[in-house]
């Protein structure tokens, strides 16, 4: 062997052993179970992770941005299912890639992640239990659509400018904890009912604000999701067994999640690596457009109309003037700094 790919193999050594540890688990649990079956006649969950792997390890945007609207929207699956599985898929697919990441060294910006982190480890639970319960199924779906949707919107319209940008650590070390924790609270709420998006919250302020290369700001928000969807799903599953008849958790989930698991392993990694290698701006345009179909797909299955059709696109439009607010205030920032 060439010394240069020994120095790769002991670099990512970690993510190597994460890997066998994870499939020997896998096939063990599969086994014991006598869920060969199971996991066979669920290959469209498979196959759509495929994807949602790679959309997770290469954007802002994790696996459940895929597998929510798939499950509810075309397997007409409640939103409740699409958010626990998108939560425990994120825990299989997104812990992957940050083991990645991290075996890998990138570069990911701690002064916004550790205080994201510890705000999600109070925001996520919280969710739990006292929001996610109450949301009525159609307004979890129609959350998700709406934030995807804007989130989809400001790329379109900012991505030439957001991979122009090669700042790194612009965020001083101590002056915005407390944004960022705020940040992980509200991100773990939201994440509590759709299984995603405090990933995009803190991508968002880090690009639009801060002015982050997306280099750094991309793995940082994939690391804080798969914290997040660590969480989530572990509180889930907690309260369902503490109290059985108020959190309910659809067994169907876990067939998805047996199926799913072994993609996302890799898929996600191998997300993480090709956009180290080719331009982001390809995937990036083809996934937002992604979320505006998939507000699109929304508003027709769940035939959305008056009242409620024009809240859900008054929320919409509300999110992309927060999204501009933030440029604008990045902007002034900078102009301070010169």
């Amino acid at each position: 062997m060439k010394p240069g790919v020994i120095d790769r193999i002991r670099v990512v050594w970690p993510f190597l052993i994460w890997l066998l540890l994870f499939y020997l688990l896998w096939t063990t649990l599969v086994t014991a179970l006598k869920a060969w079956s199971v996991v066979a006649g669920h290959w469209p969950i498979s196959l759509t992770m495929l994807f949602g792997s790679y959309v997770a390890g290469a954007t802002p945007m994790g696996g459940g941005t895929v597998a929510f609207p798939v499950l509810v929207l075309v397997f007409d699956h409640p939103g409740s299912l699409g958010c626990h599985f998108a939560l425990a898929i994120q825990s299989v697919g997104m812990v992957s890639a940050s083991i990645y990441i991290l075996s890998t060294r990138k570069p990911v910006i701690w002064p916004a992640l550790k205080p994201t982190m510890f705000g999600s480890l109070v925001g996520t639970p919280i969710g739990t239990y006292f929001v996610a319960p109450i949301i009525p199924d159609l307004w979890v779906k129609l959350t998700f659509a709406v934030v995807w949707a804007a989130f989809g919107i400001m790329h379109l319209i900012k991505l030439r400018e957001l991979v122009r940008m090669h700042r790194t650590n612009a965020i001083p070390p101590t002056s915005f904890r407390t944004v960022f924790f705020l940040v992980g609270v509200a991100g773990g709420l939201l994440a509590s009912i759709t299984g995603v998006g405090i990933d995009m919250m803190v991508y968002a302020i880090l690009v639009l604000y801060f002015r982050e290369d997306l280099k750094t700001a991309i793995p940082t928000s994939v690391i804080v999701m798969a914290f997040t969807s660590l969480v989530g799903i572990a509180t889930n599953i907690a309260f369902h067994q503490l109290y059985p008849d108020r959190f309910s958790i659809d067994p169907l989930f876990f067939e998805n999640w047996l199926a799913a698991a072994p993609v996302v392993a890799v898929g996600a990694p191998l997300g993480a690596f090709v956009v180290s290698l080719i331009p982001r701006t390809p995937t990036l345009v083809f996934v937002s457009m992604l979320c505006l179909i998939q507000f699109g797909s929304t508003i027709i299955h769940e035939r959305v109309t008056g009242t409620l059709l024009a809240l859900t696109l008054t929320a919409l439009a509300a999110m992309n003037l927060v999204f501009h607010l933030l440029y604008v205030s990045g902007t002034r920032m900078m102009q301070e700094e010169r």
